[in-house]
């Protein structure tokens, strides 16, 4: 597919919609890089830490205790050597934010999560995608990727939920699932994925980014 710009398109998506199928899908159809991984291994390289350490937080908020202990420790009597700190979720989220700037500034790209299309809001041809779909297709997807029960796919997409939401709404001040925050929003339990991927292509066309 012929590019007329350097363009970027950011998902957002909820567990289980098929966010990052239809991410790569896109990326293979346009022939462009696709930004998952990637993110987290720069950001990991930056701290000098592990990727673990970075997916372990990557689009959620400690607790108040995690919090709380990574800065005190209790007076015993024996000195304990404090571990090495984790970067802070600030740290970590402008870490990722430089990150996105610097892909959207290099190339054109399919950028997943990470409120990237907060971060690259004013970026000249940018396409922000929200992908949700209805609970028992995310629970069934959930369910076929991770290998578990239909009751602990459940819990994960609560959690999940539950994680991206905070983290939205402390970095952005907005809401994560209201759809004003995207360009398209898309329900990925009406239409195949790929049809996803085609309705996607259609709008770039539609909005002369394509040709």
């Amino acid at each position: 597919m012929k590019l007329e710009k350097t363009f970027v398109i950011t998902i957002s998506r909820q567990l289980g919609s098929g966010g990052a199928y239809i991410g790569q899908r896109l990326a293979k159809k346009l022939d462009i890089f696709y930004a998952d991984r990637d993110i987290i291994n720069q950001v990991a390289k930056q701290f000098s830490v592990v990727e673990e350490d970075v997916v372990a937080k990557d689009e959620k908020l400690l607790t108040f205790w995690e919090s709380f202990m990574q800065f005190n420790t209790f007076s015993s009597g024996i000195y304990v050597p404090p571990k090495l700190l984790t970067p802070s979720d600030k740290e970590l989220y402008q870490a990722e934010a430089e990150t996105i700037a610097l892909i959207a500034k290099e190339r054109s790209a399919v950028i997943i999560g990470r409120c990237g299309s907060y971060i690259l809001r004013d970026h000249p041809n940018h396409v922000s995608l929200f992908l949700h779909a209805n609970e028992a297709f995310r629970q069934e997807r959930t369910r076929k990727l991770y290998h578990v029960s239909k009751e602990e796919a459940l819990k994960m997409i609560g959690l999940s939920d539950k994680d991206r939401a905070q983290h939205w709404k402390t970095f952005t001040g907005e809401e994560w699932e209201d759809a004003r925050n995207y360009d398209l929003s898309i329900d990925t339990s009406k239409l195949d994925p790929d049809h996803c991927v085609d309705l996607v292509l259609n709008y770039l066309k539609m909005m002369g980014i394509v040709g």
